[in-house]
């Protein structure tokens, strides 16, 4: 054991982490990162199949987002946003207006996914009572959804594994059928079929509701945290139009799908969705620092307009908010995506992905494959025609990653789903070598299953 990982195990308690299981089996000490790549301690190298959680768009160490946070280390490294401004963040303000959906004209700067999302429900619960319908105070929310983990954000989702515990300390949502058609497709013969019953559900909950409900908050096309489920064509496009309709605050969570995860800058785009709100984080800032933004109508801002003795402030913030460093570092990954053409530079890459998944969706156990752009979810199931799961102790999903990472490959799991989500900056050979690396691991794993003991991965979600 070296001593980074001596310290580690001493002081350190990850998240979404079994810790005895952690302190008992080595562990991997990462030391630095480059393009697609990171590299440990003694110097094996892994392909980063996760973007080191969904949050690196440019790849490790890009060199235009290192010189601009270096130069501004050397102005500033951080000024709050209570009674002052600063320049970083005023400019990445005004690209991020430009890119979002029409509509969205204002800024609420926070620290991560999780804050953004509680700016947001604090926002369209503050709006209803200072335009006189203060009984609009309830959120819909979907099932299997998966916002955060701050308390507020924490009420808005439906993932028990992670939040059943708390919920003596959440308010309570109303929960619409999970928009997944490959798991609640029971009685539809099409997916039309199912979405049709889908919006027919919220719309029969809104015209009894709407009076009481202040907001209801989606992750559009794809739910990721709940194991990258796939939303039916027209589904966030019929949801836009009902939460219209009965005057209902539509909030968008962008965190995992923003930033050309789905093959356009943002989900909503699929659709051409104008949201009330949009929650931004991951990937805002290429992945180098923590940053969140609410993104908000002129209709919400204005409403908490006025003088201080009228109580419309809205009282909420961190000590963060702002940050110049994290915010320059957002602003030139917006450039990146102008100068390189990003988004244009994706459509082969999908295709490449989509060929390699259907290769994958051939070996023993795999019970669905779903892609949406640059991510992609491969389910593993102990009985494919019946979708019958595997025993949650068996941990094959994360033995998988534990076979990949010997290979050099850096991928984790969702339960029994094996999470792909690679940076976008990944070339078409970077790609081809992930997923042979990843098949490679599977079929180890699964085509010798029944000689297999049980595996063991603490941080297996």
């Amino acid at each position: 054991m070296n001593k980074w990982e001596e310290l580690d195990k001493k002081y350190i308690w990850h998240p979404f982490t079994q810790m005895k299981g952690w302190n008992e089996k080595p562990q991997t000490v990462i030391a630095r990162g480059e393009g697609v790549k990171i590299y440990d301690v003694d110097g094996n190298e892994y392909y980063d199949a996760i973007s080191s959680l969904w949050v690196n768009i440019h790849g490790h160490c890009r060199k235009e987002i290192n010189d601009a946070i270096i130069k501004q280390l050397g102005e500033i490294e951080h000024s709050t946003l209570l009674g002052l401004t600063n320049k970083p963040a005023a400019e990445l303000a005004e690209k991020l207006i430009k890119v979002a959906p029409n509509g969205l004209n204002k800024v609420f700067y926070s620290d991560d996914g999780s804050t953004a999302v509680e700016a947001a429900v604090k926002i369209a619960f503050q709006y209803w009572q200072q335009i006189g319908m203060p009984e609009k105070q309830e959120f819909i929310n979907l099932g299997d959804s998966y916002h955060g983990d701050t308390v507020g954000a924490v009420s808005v989702v439906n993932i028990d594994v992670f939040h059943k515990v708390y919920k003596p300390l959440l308010f309570n949502t109303n929960k619409m059928t999970c928009p997944s058609y490959y798991h609640n497709n029971d009685g539809f013969a099409t997916e039309e079929e199912f979405l049709k019953q889908l919006l027919n559900e919220l719309e029969e909950h809104l015209k009894a509701n709407a009076h009481k409900t202040a907001a209801m908050i989606i992750e559009p096309l794809v739910q990721a945290a709940a194991g990258m489920l796939m939303q039916p064509k027209g589904y966030i496009a019929g949801v836009r139009a009902l939460t219209k309709k009965y005057n209902v605050l539509l909030i968008v969570d962008e965190v995992a799908v923003g930033f050309g995860r789905t093959g356009k800058l943002f989900a909503c785009e699929h659709e051409n969705v104008e949201p009330d709100m949009m929650c931004l984080s991951k990937g805002i800032s290429a992945g180098y620092l923590p940053l969140g933004a609410t993104l908000v109508t002129d209709e919400l801002y204005n409403a908490f307009l006025g003088e201080p003795s009228e109580g419309k402030t809205f009282y909420h913030g961190h000590s963060y908010t702002g940050n110049p460093l994290a915010c320059i570092a957002g602003s030139v990954s917006l450039d990146i995506f102008e100068k390189d053409k990003v988004i244009e530079g994706l459509e082969p890459k999908m295709k490449l992905i989509t060929k390699k998944l259907a290769e994958i969706a051939t070996i023993s156990y795999v019970g669905n494959v779903r892609q949406c752009g640059m991510l992609a979810g491969i389910e593993l199931m102990e009985n494919v025609e019946k979708k019958i799961s595997f025993k949650s102790d068996l941990l094959i999903a994360g033995g998988i990653c534990q076979i990949a990472r010997k290979q050099g490959l850096f991928i984790r799991n969702i339960g029994d789903v094996i999470i792909f989500m690679p940076p976008l900056v990944s070339t078409l050979d970077d790609i081809d070598i992930m997923l042979t690396k990843l098949e490679i691991a599977m079929k180890e794993v699964l085509e010798n299953l029944s000689q297999r003991e049980k595996f063991s991965d603490p941080c297996a979600f």
